[in-house]
């Protein structure tokens, strides 16, 4: 029998650490039944200017929709999400500046004198972070300096933009001189898992066939995003106190939103796949209003949300918000091909994504786009309420907080669960 190994296991060598994946191994034999040493995660997702309603919402509700326009491109995970049409925050408003309520839920973000309130992640973080070796991770996608995340007194919490930064805090730990060591190797297209081999050649040998294959699809995962995050970067000198470093120039070019949304959700996955957060945010901004580098996309992004009644326009707009479903697909993917237990990643890992705002060319905060996948609900479902006396989005908050074991009955406008969304 292979021996079991202790859940936190962590491969370490110098100036780098590398959490492991949840592995049959460390399960124990009791608890195989109930599964229940397998934690459950939440990743919420904020795409700023939304989605065209008409091209995003299905015409029919319950369990028989037709997959509208961008949800057809989620065809393959079509009873692993839940559409929800008709909610929003009550008395939510201001437009593109209602992000910074979006997962909070406080009333009129725009006005004088306003506070923010505790976050939905930073709720969660209160009863389960200290599981983890982050509490939470707040990553953003474009420029500025905004955050989906608030403590329980308002203040925001900054999330990272840079995809390299982000790798290092996850897997290279250490001395200053340690860390540089790792960066430079990285940077000579030395894996970290070169650090690791040893290591890596014994553990196989202590855990089942299963585990062997689940752990090399980890490690391969980790290399794909090493040479994403270093192969055709640029890179400047920077100078340092005693010696010159070259560090890496992350590709924040405001165009380059498909990349750098692969990027974070790539970096989301490894998060949660390592336990080494179980709450993670991203905030996909666009109010800068660049040029998306997409064929056949010639207008400025937040432009073409206010044109998108012209043909045209709404053409190239479509090309932009379908790239970043297929986006979305493929972090579902990537969570639904990773074995835990009987089920997969995906069924331990809600996936919520949604946006501040209802139609970025009205300003409208109302009839938000959003749609859950994953976390073992009933999924395969529109959820349709009302569109003209909107459902407190809260209450999926509600319904995602008990799903991740933390007993409530309220957060913020959410008095209760969301209705139809049941367990699996």
């Amino acid at each position: 029998m292979p021996k079991r190994l202790p859940r936190r296991t962590v491969l370490r060598a110098a100036g780098a650490g590398l959490a492991l994946p949840l592995l049959d191994a460390m399960i124990p034999a009791f608890a195989k039944e109930t599964e229940s040493d397998i934690p459950r995660r939440m990743i919420a997702i904020n795409v700023d200017l939304g989605f065209l309603p008409e091209e995003f919402f299905p015409t029919k509700a319950g369990r028989d929709f037709e997959l509208s326009r961008y949800l057809e491109l989620l065809k393959d995970f079509r009873n692993d999400f839940t559409v929800l049409s008709g909610v929003s925050h009550p008395e939510v408003d201001g437009g593109h500046q209602a992000d910074v309520s979006f997962l909070t839920a406080a009333p009129h973000p725009t006005s004088a004198g306003f506070k923010n309130s505790i976050s939905l992640d930073q709720y969660a973080a209160q009863h389960i972070g200290h599981l983890t070796r982050f509490p939470t991770l707040n990553l953003r996608v474009g420029p500025g300096n905004g955050s989906l995340s608030y403590t329980a007194d308002g203040v925001r919490i900054p999330s990272e933009m840079r995809p390299s930064n982000v790798f290092k805090q996850l897997f290279v730990r250490g001395s200053p001189s340690q860390v540089e060591s790792q960066i430079r190797k990285l940077r000579e297209g030395q894996s970290l898992m070169d650090a690791f081999a040893d290591q890596i050649s014994s553990l196989s040998r202590d855990v089942g066939g299963p585990d062997r294959a689940r752990l090399d699809q980890f490690f391969t995962s980790v290399r794909e995003v090493e040479q994403r995050l270093v192969i055709n970067e640029e890179w400047e000198k920077r100078p340092k106190p005693s010696v010159d470093l070259k560090m890496p120039k992350d590709n924040l070019e405001p165009g380059a939103l498909v990349q750098r949304t692969r990027n974070m959700y790539d970096l989301a996955r490894l998060a949660v796949e390592t336990d080494s957060t179980r709450l993670v945010t991203i905030l996909v901004t666009q109010g800068f209003n660049p040029k998306v580098d997409l064929p056949g996309v010639d207008l400025p992004h937040h432009a073409l949300t206010h044109q998108s009644q012209k043909q045209d326009s709404h053409e190239q707009l479509c090309t932009i918000e379908e790239a970043q479903m297929k986006e979305l697909a493929g972090l579902l993917g990537g969570l639904r091909r990773i074995r835990e237990g009987s089920g997969s990643l995906l069924d331990r890992t809600m996936v919520m994504q949604g946006s501040n705002l209802g139609h970025a060319g009205k300003h409208d905060n109302r009839n938000l786009p959003v749609l859950l996948a994953g976390g073992g609900f009933q999924h395969g479902l529109h959820l349709a309420f009302n569109k003209k006396d909107n459902e407190p989005l809260a209450k999926l908050y509600v319904s995602m907080l008990q799903r991740m074991g933390i007993e409530t009955d309220r957060f913020a406008s959410g008095d209760g669960r969301i209705n139809g969304l049941d367990l699996a």
